[in-house]
Parts: structure tokens; sequence; C-alpha cells
């Protein structure tokens, strides 16, 4: 197991800087993950761990050994990409040699290692198959399996899952987290799909025109995103505008158009001053309802719409003013209340974010 650290880390395409003096470390056997819009930035940082786009300045360390300008075939690096790119005219124990007889490795050998590669993702049985005949899961297993022969410093992964339906995602997912803990392997990962990223990451970085905003693990970006940009982008999330009250102690009083409300400080080190604009975050699922006005925290209205889905409701609520709010509730107990009469929406504080930018 290596750590990746990353120094001042810039990137340009002609007048495009597509990386603005990144710093980021990511510990060893770790699965990290790159999020943000497309255009933000993350695959470009990932094809300069692998090699493949040299920076215009900073510093790339695989440990303790400085990798920035290192030809892609010497770091050791595992890489899927997103069209897993297997040769059709090969079978699959030959795509997965391939790397190792590039590195001339004995015949033997990697006879010995493309199976036990193969094994280790479920895929021992089909060796003598070409891709054509595997399914898009198949020919995902056989990708991993021939980033993992060679024995890898760290993996590499370019949103490998996109091409797979709903059903095989979820598998894959899970089959990833597995293999990377196995192998114990320091794991950088693109996507754009939040779902892969809260369910199997360690921890993540938020990216936005070539800046990372946020690092943190998935309950801290989902539960305490800094800004509106994650907040927005991790989940669903109600944006409620105001004022600054008092703020002390990481928690804040926030006076709105639909009355005052206590929270807590989405960035801890933020000092806002009092009268300060800020905005509230609340996610759909940490609102309440009920019919009795809250202590605190509390929103007046009704339910404009509702879509029920068994477990759960998603209801369209209207408060004051014709502010509408997003509201989650499990096991709901108001789905035949549309449009007849008030109930109250209220948030505890801890669920309560206040943002500043």
């Amino acid at each position: 197991m290596i750590s990746i650290r990353i120094q001042h880390l810039t990137k340009r395409f002609g007048p495009v800087t597509a990386l603005h003096g990144l710093d980021l470390e990511i510990a060893p056997g770790e699965l990290f993950f790159l999020l943000g819009p497309s255009g933000c930035g993350k695959t470009t940082l990932l094809r300069c761990l692998a090699g493949f786009y040299i920076p215009d300045a900073g510093t790339v360390f695989f440990g303790d050994e400085d990798v920035t300008r290192l030809a892609p075939h010497k770091r050791n690096t595992g890489m899927m990409f997103q069209s897993y790119a297997l040769w059709p005219h090969l079978s699959v124990a030959e795509n997965v040699a391939f790397g190792l007889e590039e590195r001339k490795v004995a015949k033997d050998e990697i006879r010995r290692r493309v199976g036990e590669a193969l094994e280790s993702v479920r895929m021992g049985a089909y060796g003598e198959r070409k891709p054509n005949q595997l399914s898009g899961g198949q020919q995902q297993r056989v990708a991993l399996a021939r980033a993992l022969v060679i024995r890898p410093r760290c993996l590499l992964l370019d949103e490998p899952l996109s091409n797979l339906d709903a059903k095989l995602r979820l598998e894959m997912r899970t089959e990833i987290r597995r293999v990377c803990q196995e192998f114990k392997l320091t794991t950088v990962y693109v996507t754009h799909d939040q779902k892969e990223a809260l369910s199997i990451s360690d921890r993540m970085a938020i990216m936005d025109g070539g800046r990372i905003r946020q690092v943190g693990t998935p309950r801290e970006v989902y539960r305490r995103p800094g800004c509106k940009l994650v907040a927005n982008f991790i989940g669903e999330t109600d944006f409620l505008e105001g004022k600054l009250v008092s703020a002390g102690g990481g928690c804040a009083v926030v006076d709105t158009a639909l009355g005052r409300f206590e929270g807590v400080m989405g960035d801890a080190t933020a000092t806002p001053a009092v009268g300060a604009a800020v905005t509230l975050s609340v996610r759909p699922e940490s609102w309440v309802l009920g019919r009795a006005a809250p202590a605190r925290n509390g929103v007046k209205g009704r339910i404009g719409g509702c879509v029920y889905l068994g477990e759960a409701a998603q209801y369209d609520f209207v408060a004051a003013g014709g502010v509408a709010l997003k509201i989650v509730e499990l096991n709901p107990r108001f789905v035949d209340q549309s449009g007849r009469g008030e109930l109250f929406a209220s948030a505890e504080p801890e669920d309560v974010v206040v943002l500043t930018e």
C-alpha cells in the first residue's frame, strides 16, 4: 500500500486552466472518490496520476517517490477505463495477460497470475471466451482483472460502472469494494454518481472548476456540506436564504422568510458577521411533519402534492409566501393530506446547515 500526495498541482490546456494548484493526500489503502459536474477536472487529475498528462506545475508523490514526470508504464498503476478497452480479437485470458507480456514476465508466471486475477473477480471459468461473448458486467470484471494482474501500486478507475444497467451497478459497487480491500489497494475512483461514492468510498473530494471544494467521509460531506455547490451536488436539499442573528461554537441562529432557525455551521472555520447573508441547507428527509406547532425550527404550510413510494413519500410542501419545500417521509402517515389543511414541518438544529458561500 502507498499513499498518494499531490502538491500545488496545476494543469493547463492552452488558455484554459483545468486544475488550479491542487493539494490533496490519499492514505495508504484508501478508496478515494473524485466527484463533480462535467468539466470540473476530475478526469484530468486522474490522468495526471496515471502519467498520461504532465502537469504544468506542482508534484505528485507515490509514497516518498516523486512520479510527476515519470512515464505511465514506469508508475506501475492499474488503470480501468470507462470503455473497458478490451482487445476484441483476444480471449479473456489473453486480454488479462497483455500487461504482463509487455513486462516480459515468464510464461508460467503469466499463466499463474492470470488465473489468480480471474478467480479474484469470479471469472475463472471464462478465460477462453472473447469479449463479445460476455455481458457488460463480465467485461467490467475482466477489465478489473487486467488492472489487478500487474500487481499495481495503486488502482485508478475512470467511471468504470457508467456503461452498466442499474442492477449491475449495484452488484459491481460491492465487488469493487471487496477487491480493493482484498488486495489492499490505494484506489482513486472518478465518478459523477453520488450513490456510488456515498455507498463505497472511504473519503471523497468534490471538485468544481478545477478546484477541490471539500474533502471528507461520505457522512461528513452529506451531513455537513461546506458550501451550496457541495450541498446541491451531493443529494437533494432545500435552500432557505436568511440573515445571521448570532453564531458561536459551531452553531448559529438565522432569520429567514419562514421564521427563525437554529442550525450548525457547514464550515466550522467560517466567521460571518452578524447580519451577513447566509443560506440554510436542510435535507428533505430531515423534515418531520406534524399537526402541532413545534417549539423551534418550524414551518407552517400544506401538502401541495405527493408521490407515494411505499416505504416513503415525497411531498411538495407549500409554506408561507408560496415557498416550496421538498420533504421525504419514511413510513408515511400524511399521504392522503394533500390540500386538506395546515401542517407543520420541523427540523432539528443538527440537520439545519448554515452555509456562507
